[in-house]
């Protein structure tokens, strides 16, 4: 393991942005990045999430759920910000612990990375192949559930992966039109929604805490709290609302996807901040508002299936919004696939710049400025998964590796501003260290809060790609051959120094 916590300088991490034959085109503004970001957060969390853990877990309680996951999300996401602007590298979690806690740590938070994108990617193409066949009353065989091979799912992966190729902004061109559907079906779904609330279906706000039922009862499927706590295993209750927020924490990955495209931002240090902070406060208070509406429309037990915004609609004799609302998960679906794919290429691209992975994958395509060969090897595999594999079970694991990755950013701020207190900072989180200590400790609750299957499953792909990393990352990484330019750096871009961002108070 010699070497293994070798850092990589900030400036090192720059300079190679501009190599030949491995530049992304840098032609992102703010408004590109809200529209990346939102359209990745709000898909099936609002579709699918709300009502299966309002019916399981909280009740109507899920609205705090929902506040109790989108605040442990704002801790990190003021670490993010900090991160993305001061190194404004694709990669994003990955790179900011290359340059902050060594090669062994990015090794493991981008094998980590690579598990939240392609699952998540994966699981949400198999939902909207779901919706899509509701929707549309396709055959079987063809999408939904029991369609093996899933043949909507394959498609649309190719589909959007081609999109891709073609480069960020035709994504983001694209990925604004759907965003402005969602939006405008979401404004639906609280505005009509309203009129029909009964308030009788809030009480009791928080239900009583009861003994789990089914699969929950057994030990692989406890959160690791209870589990190792040796509690019995309940629903509903304190408890149950912090349960519900580790799986909700699902429906708000995205804002994190922002920061993989930092490297092709016009102007990362003002625009990264702003388009993270922002798209997850859109979201945050759309994903609010549309649980308070759906558990005053139907009694909470209601609500566990597969489509429960469209299926309350129904219930109450709205068929008319229900088609509306299938159509907008349809639109909002495709973008948060589109945009885990994304995040997926750019994280895979750093890591074989960096010689961490074969660096013929980091080739870029001389007209498109898009990683092409990663594009495909990204398009094959999600296709793969999503056509063929029951992934149904698997979706925690997103949730897990995504608060993995946020515990190393938080972390990572703190080691940044010891390590490198001179290094110019466009945004800085306010409140350190009290924000990131914050942001470390809502995380790891939220991640004990997971069944103990779920770590297990993640340990042992974690544990597959250490072996990986010492077989062939180890030896070939470009630090390992004497490129780290530490020890000399050159001066940083001029607009790192003089971002007109302003600090927030609070800020040391």
């Amino acid at each position: 393991m010699a070497g293994a916590w070798r850092v990589k300088s900030v400036e090192q991490s720059i300079l190679e942005t501009d190599e030949p034959g491995h530049q992304l085109k840098r032609n992102l503004r703010t408004r590109d990045l809200i529209v990346f970001g939102v359209g990745v957060i709000i898909g099936t969390g609002i579709f699918v999430l709300t009502g299966k853990q309002a019916a399981l877990n909280a009740g109507p309680a899920v609205v705090l759920s929902f506040l109790i996951a989108g605040v442990t999300c704002a801790f990190a996401a003021l670490c993010y910000a900090e991160l993305a602007s001061s190194v404004p590298v694709a990669g994003s979690a990955y790179t900011f612990a290359y340059a902050t806690l060594g090669e062994v740590v990015a090794w493991i938070i981008g094998w980590d990375l690579l598990l939240e994108l392609m699952l998540g990617a994966a699981v949400v193409a198999h939902g909207w192949s779901a919706y899509l066949q509701s929707l549309l009353h396709l055959p079987t065989w063809l999408a939904g559930d029991t369609a093996r091979p899933d043949f909507a799912a394959i498609a649309i992966v190719l589909v959007l992966s081609l999109l891709l190729v073609r480069g960020s902004k035709t994504a983001s061109r694209f990925t604004g039109v759907l965003v402005a559907v969602k939006i405008a079906v979401v404004l639906l779904v609280i505005v009509v929604g309203a009129m029909h609330i009964d308030l009788a279906n809030y009480t009791p706000f928080i239900p009583p805490a009861e003994p789990a039922q089914g699969a929950a009862v057994g030990i692989m499927h406890q959160p690791i709290v209870q589990a190792f706590l040796g509690l019995e295993p309940r629903s509903f209750g304190i408890f149950g609302v912090v349960a519900a927020s580790s799986v909700v924490f699902f429906a708000f990955i995205g804002f994190d996807i922002v920061a993989t495209t930092a490297e092709e931002s016009a102007n990362p240090q003002r625009d990264m901040p702003r388009a993270i902070l922002g798209s997850l406060a859109i979201c945050t208070v759309l994903y609010m508002a549309v649980a308070a509406v759906l558990t005053g429309m139907v009694p909470y037990a209601d609500l566990n299936t597969g489509a429960p915004l469209a299926e309350a609609f129904d219930a109450l004799g709205i068929t008319w919004a229900a088609r509306i609302i299938a159509l907008g998960a349809v639109a909002g679906i495709t973008t948060v696939i589109l945009v885990l794919l994304l995040g997926q290429s750019r994280v895979l691209f750093a890591m074989a710049r960096d010689h961490l992975l074969p660096p013929a994958l980091a080739k870029v395509h001389p007209r498109f400025g898009t990683p092409l060969r990663i594009n495909v090897l990204v398009a094959l595999a999600v296709s793969a998964l999503a056509g063929v594999v029951p992934l149904s079970q698997l979706a925690e694991l997103v949730s897990l590796g995504t608060l993995l990755a946020f515990v190393v950013v938080c972390v990572g701020v703190l080691v940044l501003r010891r390590t490198r207190p001179e290094l110019p900072r466009a945004f800085r989180t306010p409140w350190v260290p009290l924000v990131p200590v914050l942001g470390v400790l809502a995380c790891l609750w939220l991640m004990i809060n997971l069944p103990l299957n779920t770590w297990l499953l993640f340990l042992v792909w974690m544990a597959v790609g250490l072996v990986i990393y010492l077989a062939y990352g180890r030896r070939h990484s470009r630090l390992a051959a004497g490129g780290d330019l530490a020890d000399s750096p050159p001066d940083l871009p001029e607009e790192a120094a003089d971002a007109e961002l302003p600090v927030p108070a609070g800020s040391p």
